[in-house]
């Protein structure tokens, strides 16, 4: 197994995407620890992974809160002792343009998207050091990489920091075999997106531009993720890896 021995947190992996990496890696070996604010979903999901073999734990974080990093750190290392893989998958999207989003709204998405993924790198560097290394895997998107028409302001902003972000450690921090990359996927296939398709223009906003005429989905991104956290990626640092069918590309 491609994880074998490894242990790995998931931010915001109660349900959707995060909870979608959670479950790929825990087939490939690695024991996870699900993290996030719906304690009783987390619950269920734990139950879930656990049910089918796998090992999972839940601990309640609240990304940008840093004592409950600290917390979150604390938790790990008594339940497991090490971290091998962080992925800071946890992130918001408040659908405001720069001309009428609420400073309030912004200050909401900046703390998770951007400060979540901050402390997460912060509180966990000292416990990789500890085991001589390990692999951070930051969520960011298409709209960290590129002038998105259909995504607001707000995010692309907080898309464009995680992926310098994941730069800036991936380079720092490479000494200590700490490696950091970035996953920037196209619109991935959820149920919030097949209501939001259910409009037939913005279907056709978001189909129209994959050059493989299709949106992602959540085991293409976890996939991306496993393959980043492996041994076979310990040679890739720093990089910003698209899952957009091509959509950066054209």
């Amino acid at each position: 197994m491609r994880l074998q021995n490894k242990v790995a947190l998931i931010t915001g992996a109660a349900q959707g995407l995060g909870f979608a990496i959670a479950c790929r890696f825990a087939e490939e070996g690695a024991e996870v620890f699900i993290t996030d604010l719906q304690a009783d979903v987390g619950a269920k999901s734990v139950a879930e992974i656990n049910g089918k073999g796998g090992k999972a734990h839940f601990i309640t974080l609240d990304v940008a809160s840093e004592q409950s990093w600290i917390a979150a750190s604390a938790e790990v290392q008594r339940i497991a002792g090490r971290l091998d893989i962080l992925v800071n998958n946890a992130g918001i999207n408040i659908r405001e343009t720069v001309e009428t989003m609420a400073v309030e709204n912004l200050d909401k998405m900046l703390a998770v998207n951007v400060k979540g993924p901050f402390l997460g790198t912060k509180h966990f560097i000292p416990v990789f050091r500890k085991t001589g290394g390990g692999s951070i895997i930051n969520m960011s998107s298409v709209c960290g990489l590129i002038g998105h028409r259909y995504t607001t302001e707000a995010y692309t902003v907080t898309k464009g920091a995680v992926t310098l972000l994941t730069k800036t450690i991936a380079v720092r921090y490479a000494k200590d075999n700490i490696r950091c990359n970035s996953i920037h996927p196209s619109t991935v296939d959820t149920p919030l997106v097949q209501e939001l398709l259910k409009n037939p223009d913005r279907k056709a906003e978001r189909f129209g531009e994959v050059p493989l005429g299709r949106l992602a989905t959540a085991a293409d991104v976890a996939n991306a993720a496993l393959f980043l956290a492996s041994n076979e990626a310990a040679f890739i640092n720093g990089v910003a890896f698209p899952v957009d069918g091509g959509t950066t590309a054209d």
